[in-house]
């Protein structure tokens, strides 16, 4: 079983909602990724979404590409944040993390070489943007025989048909992306979600992790009651981006934090 397949059994046998936080590998700075990683683990993260800097992330908000701009500008690429998993890993083998970005740092390197690189690294998924499901077939069988779960994005206008595809292909879990947009838009309808769960189901056991458009706690804790897991990226980098330098870590340690004790709260009754 994988740590991220071990981390949902533990989450529905405490019916307990999942929380995955985002940031973008390089940002602010090189040597601030890890200790992130560490805060956020710290701050009750089931799941650790690191993004990987490419210069033309399509599916992202401003606030997200801001964060890939500074961080191609650190000089960090697919290698580099390679080895700040692996450094996380000195410390952390419990807190699955899943890579997330675009096909052409993989195609660069090779997708053999990626997913021989990222199960050294400590990987555990991977969950990339602009990978046709249908093309996918191979990768997603060599990841997962690596012992990486392939993610796979599901979207508003997602057919019947599309969800069962990309379902056989995935594993650990889905992502719901919960509006038609960008990553950090301020449009999000919890009740449209909601509405969107059971044909999801449907077609998966796997947990369904929902994100875009989660801004503050209290739509965090919304979605908490209809999804298995809350994905937040675009706030936790503005927070980065608005807290002093010294205190970067600390603040966005905080703030997860906060939205760990909000979807924590009453009510918690989960499906089974």
């Amino acid at each position: 079983m994988s740590r991220i397949a071990a981390r949902f059994a533990d989450l529905r046998a405490r019916g307990r909602p999942g929380l995955i936080p985002y940031i973008c590998a390089g940002d602010p700075a090189r040597e601030t990724t890890v200790p992130l990683m560490h805060a956020l683990a710290r701050a009750g993260a089931d799941v650790i979404e690191v993004g990987v800097p490419f210069s033309d992330p399509m599916a992202d908000g401003r606030v997200i590409q801001r964060a890939a701009e500074r961080a191609i500008r650190n000089g960090v690429g697919l290698t580099a944040t390679l080895a700040m998993v692996a450094e996380f890993r000195e410390r952390d083998g419990v807190t699955p993390v899943v890579l997330m970005g675009y096909a052409n740092p993989i195609e660069r390197m090779g997708r053999a070489e990626f997913t021989d690189a990222s199960r050294l690294a400590g990987v555990d998924g991977v969950l990339v943007v602009d990978y046709p499901p249908e093309e996918s077939i191979g990768f997603s069988a060599a990841l997962r025989e690596a012992g990486i779960d392939a993610i796979f994005l599901l979207a508003p206008t997602s057919t019947d048909e599309r969800i069962a595809s990309i379902a056989r292909q995935a594993s650990g879990y889905l992502y719901y992306v919960s509006l038609k947009g960008t990553t950090g838009a301020a449009n999000l309808d919890v009740r449209s979600v909601a509405a969107r769960m059971p044909a999801l189901r449907r077609h998966t056991e796997l947990p369904v992790g929902v994100g875009f458009g989660i801004r503050d706690a209290a739509t965090a804790h919304a979605l908490a009651q209809v999804a298995d897991a809350v994905v937040i990226g675009s706030r936790v980098i503005e927070e980065l981006e608005l807290a002093p330098v010294e205190q970067r870590v600390q603040a966005v340690e905080a703030f997860v934090a906060s939205i760990r004790a909000a979807i924590d709260s009453p009510p918690l009754v989960r499906a089974a």
